[in-house]
């Protein structure tokens, strides 16, 4: 049994696994290493950097969204990407026009069509369990279930995808790939603090929460983090939680970033559970695909 899917085939990628974009964690050496892995590494909003791997793609967030970067990354990433606003169609053609595939992260059927209609070339369909920020309100199998039916183009898992189980039920349900975060974050080539990492590994299903806490910069924009960062922000005495970070900003803790890395925006999915240390990224392409591989072939013959 082969994990060649129309998602690989289109972006040229060995197995169906995507870097979801996560900000400053995505950085150039995680998106490297997730795609020589197999998978397709994905960068946040970067367009003058290079990555010594290819196919590799760029995520933008349409509040935060300048289209002459969009212009500068489509005309070298394979894939550009954009969430956090309604699909636009001179968007698309404008990526397009540049060279790149288009993709678009939903969280609704409504949205998915309107991407499709707007020219994209792929579909995210995150689900309410996703972490970071969330822009629908339905589980996942739900919202795949809806977007398959109503799309035609290759469609991405995302949400709470975190094991080879969950990776083998979503595209035995139909998914062209999956999409991941929260096991990318917690590896050696993620630009995540090391603190942010130990909560992940500590973090068991359940201790993960939809918030508009962590608001400041991006107001009215739900979002999924760790229950004990929300806690402790809200504890945290001072306005401050560290050099340059105000307490209830969007911004997640860095590598180099300094305070009270335990008040900052934790941001998890709720697969949070399967991530039980920090290893490089190759192992967890390997992991998920491989695990993933092996159910589905155990599935197939009953």
């Amino acid at each position: 049994m082969s994990l060649t899917t129309p998602f690989t085939e289109l972006v040229g990628c060995r197995v169906p696994i995507q870097l979801a974009g996560m900000g400053g964690a995505s950085s150039p050496e995680l998106a490297a290493a997730v795609t020589n892995a197999g998978g397709l590494g994905m960068l946040s909003g970067i367009t003058d950097v290079e990555v010594d791997a290819s196919p590799v793609g760029v995520n933008f967030l349409a509040p935060f969204l300048d289209r002459s970067a969009v212009e500068q990354a489509a005309g070298w990433a394979r894939l550009v990407e954009v969430f956090y606003g309604d699909p636009d169609p001179a968007l698309v053609g404008l990526i397009h026009a540049s060279g790149a595939l288009a993709g678009w992260q939903v969280g609704s059927v409504d949205e998915a069509k309107a991407a499709v209609d707007a020219g994209c070339d792929v579909v995210v369909a995150q689900g309410v369990e996703a972490g970071g920020h969330v822009r629908g309100t339905v589980p996942l199998l739900p919202l795949l279930d809806g977007v398959l039916d109503a799309v035609g183009v290759p469609v991405v898992a995302a949400g709470g995808i975190g094991c080879a189980r969950a990776m083998a039920g979503a595209l035995a349900a139909g998914a062209s790939a999956v999409r991941v975060g929260t096991r990318f974050v917690a590896t050696h080539e993620a630009n995540a603090h090391p603190e942010y990492q130990q909560a992940l590994v500590d973090a068991r299903a359940g201790d993960t929460v939809l918030t508009e806490c962590f608001s400041l910069f991006w107001e009215h924009a739900p979002h999924r983090v760790l229950r004990a960062a929300v806690e402790a922000a809200e504890a945290f005495d001072g306005g401050m939680v560290g050099e340059g970070v105000p307490r209830f900003s969007a911004q997640p803790p860095e590598r180099a970033t300094t305070g009270t890395v335990a008040a900052m925006a934790l941001y998890a999915g709720e697969s949070v559970g399967a991530v039980r240390a920090v290893v490089p990224a190759a192992d967890v392409v390997r992991e998920l695909s491989e695990g993933a591989e092996a159910l589905l072939r155990a599935w197939a013959s009953g």
